[in-house]
């Protein structure tokens, strides 16, 4: 497959080298390029981007902040000429970041991680409509998670724990990894820190969804989403 990218930086020269290591890479395919975070906004929400190159330090918006804003978000290459961001973008679940002036053999090494991703995405899609559960590393050995005890997922800092009815299992995974993994139609991202298991939900209350006992945030950035998606069709009124 080829990915789709785009480029998104206030510096024309900037945008120009990054389109050019673009073109000699056969699986990266260019769909446009802007000044503006905002510009791209509308782009981003329709699904067709699945690689964003973004500057970080821009006029109005910073690419980090706009980032955080996207609710659907693809996988994100951050660039900059300041080193001292490096780890504020990690903790966003950049793929990689770029530190300028951005040679060809670094920014291949860091495509190279959005090919990785994308392929093993596709084949933990193919593997989850055939089986009913998972492995990951927790304590020290290899745990088998079935879909059905899944509560919900929380993300902290650079691990992620699942929830059961009788465990916690935490993890070294990016919660990027777990998201991808996890059925659509069985899973729901509420917040840029939470999955729910959508069968699982007790209630809904304003922006907060009931497990049991336990209280789950949804953002303003997910609600029409989650509610869309758990609601419609469903709901009965007199």
């Amino acid at each position: 497959m080829n990915i789709r990218s785009i480029i998104i930086d206030d510096e024309p020269l900037a945008r120009k080298g990054l389109k050019e290591y673009i073109a000699d890479v056969d699986f990266l395919d260019f769909i446009g390029e802007f000044d503006n975070p905002l510009k791209a906004a509308d782009l981003i929400s329709r699904g067709e981007v699945q690689l964003l190159f973004l500057d970080i330090q821009m006029p109005k918006i910073t690419g980090l902040d706009f980032f955080k804003t996207l609710p659907n978000a693809p996988p994100v290459i951050f660039t900059t000429a300041y080193p001292q961001y490096a780890l504020e973008g990690f903790e966003v679940n950049a793929l990689d970041y770029l530190v300028k002036p951005v040679s060809f053999e670094r920014f291949f090494k860091a495509v190279l991680k959005a090919k990785e991703y994308y392929e093993v995405r596709d084949t933990n899609r193919k593997e989850a409509d055939t089986t009913e559960y998972f492995f990951i590393k927790a304590d020290n050995k290899l745990v088998k998670i079935r879909y059905e005890d899944i509560l919900y997922v929380e993300a902290l800092q650079n691990y992620v724990i699942i929830h059961t009815p009788s465990k916690k299992y935490m993890t070294y995974l990016t919660f990027r990894s777990v998201e991808e993994y996890l059925p659509a139609n069985k899973f729901l991202k509420v917040h840029k820190s939470f999955i729910v298991a959508a069968a699982k939900i007790d209630s809904i209350e304003g922006n907060d969804i009931r497990i049991g006992q336990q209280h789950i945030p949804i953002s303003r950035n997910h609600k029409d989403e989650v509610m869309n998606k758990l609601v419609n069709g469903k709901f009965l009124k007199r």
